[in-house]
């Protein structure tokens, strides 16, 4: 493993503690830091739920933050770390950010834009291209999602038991 790969694996570890923070507050378990020339300079995770906006990915916030500390728009010489692969709304804000790089843990294969469902990193027909580097500690990433959305599945079986209704019914 060469230095860029161990960085890179320090920089997910900080995304992974704030996945961890979302899911202990309820939130869908992603997380995410923005790194500028080798500084941390934001940090976030999910907030959908808590905050009621939609634009509150853990991706989207963190960059809003890094724009705040750094005092400009333009997040170039930044690589942003995520746990999960963004989505179209965040890896478009990657490409109106100019941000130089994105490393990401897990794929997601309901909205990634960054190479499963789209790949908006790359298309010619946008203003900017960056990097990005898949599948950092993408099984703890994923692990993250999978726990938190088992959890959530077995306290609505939980209820409903509760409740006098079959397992199975719906909502």
């Amino acid at each position: 493993m060469d230095a860029g790969e161990k960085n890179d694996e320090r920089y997910m570890r900080l995304a992974l503690e704030e996945a961890e923070l979302a899911a202990a507050e309820g939130e869908v378990p992603i997380g995410a830091a923005v790194v500028c020339d080798g500084r941390v300079v934001a940090r976030a995770h999910n907030r959908r739920e808590t905050d009621a906006d939609p634009s509150a990915h853990a991706e989207f916030s963190a960059m809003v933050a890094a724009a705040r500390e750094l005092g400009r728009w333009r997040l170039t010489g930044c690589t942003v770390y995520v746990t999960l692969e963004p989505c179209l709304m965040c890896a478009g804000l990657m490409v109106n950010a100019r941000v130089d790089r994105c490393v990401y843990g897990a794929a997601d294969p309901k909205g990634g834009a960054l190479g499963t469902l789209y790949d908006v990193s790359h298309d010619p027909r946008l203003n900017h291209e960056f990097e990005v580097t898949p599948g950092v500690l993408a099984d703890e990433a994923a692990e993250l999602l999978r726990a938190f959305f088992r959890a959530r599945r077995d306290a609505r079986r939980a209820a409903r038991a509760a409740a006098g209704g079959p397992p199975g019914e719906c909502e």
